[in-house]
């Protein structure tokens, strides 16, 4: 059984993304759709889409009944009507990160998911990389004890150009949605939901974040901490520090190729390249001596999980779990509230108080009520 996928999108991560399906035997890449027909059409001859399924509107690429799954990678601003868009119409979704602008568009798109009985998933690659994957099977095991401390960080300097959206605020730029949410979902992943956020940042002349700083608590007594920067070049690494060792993720953090494992018994440099597939010994024909296929650089591996878990009958990821996706946005909604970072025709909720309960998977729909 193959899917057929359509891309909403046609820039850099539509075009990697483009390329990654092209790796699964079970993929078909059948339609794109863009604001203007030129460059669905450019994105079109590019990646061997059919002409007339090459759409220069969004609507029309949710009309298409021969579409089985379509990769949302507009700007962070559109996900969440574009989600809308697309289930309603009868497709499962695959959205890119962030998930949504706030946490109320995320339950929404949740909750729209579910009563339209379709798959949804957020697109955080990070997840399903080589890497990833062995950081919790080493925390599982107890490879480092109880995971005490989380830290990540992502940025790099990026001089403000006129109409990037990076410094958009109306397209939900800043450093905060577009590298804070990997530090952020790396301690989701380890330690949930936070009970105690401090955030303190900068905001530039456009009103986008640029420089940001995240402290979180866990009853439990850990700690993560997380920053995102578009005016300073950061490390870009992670490290998972627990009660009997610790691992480095080295750049870059949100897509690192080996991890570094200390624990009782010494030191292990693994090599997980994010691009590959563990079985990876050649190109994808099996060509012996030739290098191994690259296409993608590792956004295949979120695509092959969409697959497995649509065959096995489920509407939601295991790995990502739709209501982990709205409990980190909010924890950046509780980031916006404190640095004053506003999106246009985003309301910005009030924080959650510091020690309230996050709300469980089944109360989504009656969040999203709540706090909109």
């Amino acid at each position: 059984m193959s899917f057929r996928w359509g891309i909403a999108g046609t820039g850099a991560i539509a075009r990697g993304f483009a390329e990654a399906l092209g790796r699964l035997p079970d993929a078909e890449l059948v339609a794109v759709g863009s604001r203007r027909q030129q460059t669905a059409d450019d994105f079109g001859e590019r990646f061997d889409v059919p002409r007339a399924r090459r759409y220069g509107s969004y609507e029309q690429l949710a009309a298409d009944d021969g579409v089985d799954i379509v990769y949302v990678a507009t700007p962070a601003s559109h996900h969440h009507h574009h989600t809308l868009l697309f289930l309603r119409a009868g497709r499962a979704v695959l959205c890119e990160k962030p998930f949504a602008l706030d946490a109320a568009q995320a339950a929404e798109m949740v909750a729209t998911a579910r009563a339209e009985g379709r798959f949804l998933m957020e697109a955080m690659w990070s997840r399903f990389l080589p890497a990833y994957v062995r950081i919790r099977e080493l925390v599982a095991a107890g490879a480092i004890g109880t995971v005490l401390a989380v830290d990540g960080d992502f940025g790099y300097r990026l001089p403000a150009a006129p109409g990037d959206r990076m410094f958009d605020p109306a397209q939900g730029g800043g450093a905060l949605l577009d590298l804070g949410v990997y530090p952020v979902s790396l301690a989701s992943m380890l330690l949930g939901e936070p009970d105690q956020v401090r955030a303190f940042g900068q905001l530039g002349e456009t009103g986008v974040d640029e420089h940001v700083a995240i402290l979180m608590g866990y009853r439990t007594g850990a700690v993560a901490l997380a920053k995102a920067s578009l005016r300073a070049g950061l490390s870009c690494t992670g490290r998972i520090s627990g009660t009997t060792g610790s691992i480095e993720l080295p750049a870059f953090m949100h897509c690192p190729d080996e991890i570094l494992v200390r624990g009782p018994a010494g030191t292990e440099r693994l090599q997980l390249p994010a691009a590959l597939d563990t079985t990876d010994t050649g190109t994808a024909d099996g060509g012996a001596g030739d290098p191994p296929n690259r296409a993608g650089g590792g956004l295949h591996h979120q695509a092959r999980h969409v697959h497995e878990r649509l065959r096995a009958g489920h509407l939601d990821s295991d790995v990502m779990p739709l209501a982990e996706s709205v409990s980190v946005m909010r924890t950046l909604d509780a980031v916006r509230h404190q640095i004053g970072l506003r999106y246009p025709g985003v309301d910005l909720a009030p924080a959650r108080p510091a020690g309230e309960a996050p709300a469980a998977a089944g109360d989504l729909q009656e969040e999203q009520g709540t706090r909109r």
